[in-house]
């Protein structure tokens, strides 16, 4: 977009989960026909940019070739030690990916909270499982998706001090290009393209601005 702004939309699972989901985890989930007429919608975007989070096995079986089919790419964060347990991706799923053009990201070890992490968890976390998806990929891992959308001023400063270029949030706002922290709306099981639409391209209002600002404040600063 003209003004620096980019979108970031995010999704989690399409179809039949393969695997039991955390609580919550099933409002994330898309039918694969919603995913298609989404992706179709998304196609039409300025400045989108797509990821994939969990590393769900549903990325490659229901969501790769659409990517590929509409000459769109994604990052896929993972979660390293799901790989290759039911419902998740195999290792070679992910080489999949990457020879597809698509790109790859670290959502932790564990698909648990960064906050209050202490230092063993912390390297484990940010450290270890960055480096397993490097190994397995063979490419540099420089960007992560926050679990759950949860973190504070820890979490954020151990992050810029590994190194991470960028780090997506779950905070449904737009984001600017080239910024390290990068919001992104997630894709919710009863959104349509229409709904999208209405949230992410139409311009909020002041006070849905100002609403979507303080909350990202809070949490930088708590």
């Amino acid at each position: 977009m003209a003004d620096g702004t980019v979108l970031n939309v995010c999704f989690h699972g399409i179809g039949t989960p393969r695997r039991e989901l955390e609580d919550g985890e099933a409002r994330y989930w898309v039918t694969t026909q919603r995913y298609l007429r989404i992706l179709d919608e998304l196609a039409t975007w300025p400045e989108v940019r797509l990821s994939f989070d969990d590393g769900n096995a549903s990325d490659v079986d229901h969501g790769l070739e659409p990517l590929v089919e509409r000459g769109l790419t994604a990052t896929f964060f993972l979660v390293a030690a799901r790989l290759g347990t039911p419902g998740s991706l195999t290792d070679d799923d992910v080489r999949a990916l990457l020879a597809r053009g698509m790109r790859i990201g670290t959502h932790g070890m564990d698909h648990r909270s960064w906050r209050g992490m202490d230092d063993g968890a912390r390297r484990r976390e940010l450290v270890d499982a960055r480096e397993h998806l490097a190994r397995l990929s063979g490419t540099a891992v420089d960007e992560a998706a926050l679990p759950r959308g949860e973190y504070d001023r820890r979490v954020l400063a151990s992050l810029r001090s590994l190194g991470y270029a960028a780090v997506h949030t779950s905070d449904r706002r737009p984001a600017r290009r080239g910024a390290w922290l990068q919001p992104r709306f997630s894709v919710r099981a009863t959104d349509t393209p229409a709904s999208l639409r209405a949230e992410v391209l139409a311009a909020p209002s002041l006070g849905r601005r100002l609403e979507r600002s303080v909350k990202g404040a809070v949490k930088r600063l708590r």
